[in-house]
């Protein structure tokens, strides 16, 4: 698939009605700069050697170190010293450990009192991908479950232009499933996961054996869950990049959703439209497995209170997501101290921790010139995998930070929504997407999970365990890619995987 680079055709569904606005195109840049731009991010043809570039994925801010537990945690190589500064800082603050209120280190108060993580760090270990409980672990500690309910007639969500974000909490016990406390108040239960096999023949007659999980929830300390809740696990993201993603302009992220499908390609990706609580304004949704944050700052808020309980600026809620059901909750000290600022994570915690995530870089690729990786480029590319998995962008030249000015990144996602069949399935809204949508995640970085993160679980909620199982649980949009791959002889589907381990 080519970039669809024409105006923008934009469908917001609100209410059951489709509507259109023409975007335009890019103005941070001139005519020439524009023609650069589409040129050096066009789809290559030529896999008999690498592309111009290709080691720099995040363009003159990648990071060149030794491969180990610490590649995902190096900030961008083109920092000026005074913001390597303020990395170490959010840094700090990143990997703070949070304690329950009240508590003689009054700076570190307002854990909870419902939680899923103490800090940051609990969840993005290393800056990179959370797993689903490893076997014999009994603690669930960068993995949780969301929780909703169909928003009914009196929908309680604020509307922006039609447009309503996020989703309808259970009444008890609110968005997220708390597995912690503080002492003296009761978890809210714990997640449940049971596997069934689900063997897969491939072209070639070899098999595989996927894992099938099913979810719920036991030893529930508030009451039973809403009749109708819908539950949807969740594995921390690697924080690597986003700043770049950040300051991909929004026409040309747009440029290549086609929510109709008009070109039948059978791709048909759609923006997740969602509400910067910034600003109380329309924006696009980038950040998250559904695409329902814009801004790496409300995304680090809403984290802030949905999984350690801290107030901040952005989202002022010091209980975090306890619900007026949960009395014992509400009725227990905060961490909001005025002469500390009017939140637990005051405005200036909250900036530099955006800041580091803003900030932190994305390790050079290794061996692009490798005949095998050449080959599995190939085989990715000519299976589709790239209509979705869109390779190249320019950031921005009117960026903020300089230091994200106008870098062609290799982010490997177009970052839209796509159908990705019943087989991946959650059947919970969010926003704008269903029950049947996701992001393109990004590729960038995958092949040092095990190096980072001390395993290869992959997909939403882990169940994969390499990415040839990611790739074959692939189905809706992405199913002739996952067919393509599945068809492939067996050195073929080898040298696509080494292809994505050379990310």
């Amino acid at each position: 698939m080519q970039f669809r680079f024409t105006f923008a055709l934009i469908a917001l569904l609100s209410g059951g009605m489709v509507f259109a606005e023409d975007l335009g195109t890019r103005t941070d840049v001139n005519g020439d700069d524009l023609a650069r731009v589409r040129s050096v991010t066009a789809l290559t043809t030529d896999f008999s050697k690498p592309e111009n570039f290709e080691t720099n994925p995040a363009g003159k801010g990648t990071t060149r170190f030794s491969v180990n537990q610490d590649s995902f945690s190096h900030f961008l190589d083109n920092l000026s010293f005074e913001q390597e500064e303020k990395f170490k800082l959010g840094n700090a603050l990143f990997r703070k450990i949070w304690v329950s209120s009240p508590s003689s280190t009054q700076a570190s108060d307002g854990l909870g009192p419902l939680f899923n993580a103490r800090g940051c760090q609990s969840c993005h270990i290393k800056d990179g991908r959370g797993h689903p409980p490893f076997e014999g672990q009994a603690e669930n500690v960068s993995m949780f479950l969301r929780l909703s309910v169909p928003p009914g007639e009196n929908d309680p969500r604020p509307t922006v232009d039609g447009v309503r974000a996020g989703v309808v909490g259970d009444p008890v016990y609110g968005t997220q499933l708390q597995d912690f406390a503080v002492p003296g108040l009761p978890a809210e239960g714990r997640m449940v996961i049971d596997y069934v096999d689900l063997p897969v023949t491939l072209g070639d007659g070899n098999q595989v054996v996927l894992r099938s999980p099913t979810y719920s929830v036991a030893d529930l300390a508030y009451g039973p869950l809403a009749d109708d809740v819908m539950l949807s696990p969740r594995m921390a993201n690697p924080m690597i990049g986003l700043g770049l993603v950040e300051e991909i302009p929004p026409e040309d992220i747009l440029a290549n959703a086609d929510p109709d499908d008009a070109d039948g390609d059978g791709i048909s990706g759609r923006p997740n439209w969602t509400i910067a609580p910034e600003t109380n304004t329309l924006a696009l949704g980038r950040f998250g497995w559904k695409a329902g944050m814009a801004t790496i700052r409300s995304q680090s808020a809403a984290a802030f209170a949905g999984d350690i309980g801290i107030s901040t600026p952005l989202v002022d809620k010091p209980y975090g997501d306890c619900t007026d059901a949960q009395s014992d909750c509400l009725a227990l000290p905060t961490g909001e101290q005025s002469r500390l600022g009017p939140t637990e994570a005051p405005s200036p915690v909250l900036d530099l921790v955006t800041f580091y995530a803003q900030t932190l870089g994305v390790p050079e690729r290794r061996n692009v010139g490798d005949p095998r990786v050449l080959a599995g480029k190939a085989a990715f590319y000519q299976a589709g995998c790239a209509s979705c998995h869109i390779p190249k962008f320019v950031t921005s030249r009117d960026a903020e930070n300089p230091a994200h000015r106008f870098q062609l990144i290799w982010p490997y996602s177009d970052f839209l929504l796509h159908d990705m069949g019943e087989g991946l399935a959650d059947h919970r809204p969010e926003g704008q997407a269903d029950g049947f949508e996701w992001r393109t995640p990004p590729l960038w970085g995958i092949g040092l999970t095990e190096a980072v993160s001390g395993h290869t679980f992959f997909l939403h909620d882990g169940r994969a365990r390499n990415l040839a199982e990611a790739i074959l649980w692939h189905g809706g949009e992405a199913q002739a890619a996952r067919d393509a791959f599945a068809g492939m002889n067996a050195q073929t589907r080898q040298d696509l995987i080494v292809f994505l381990e050379s990310l």
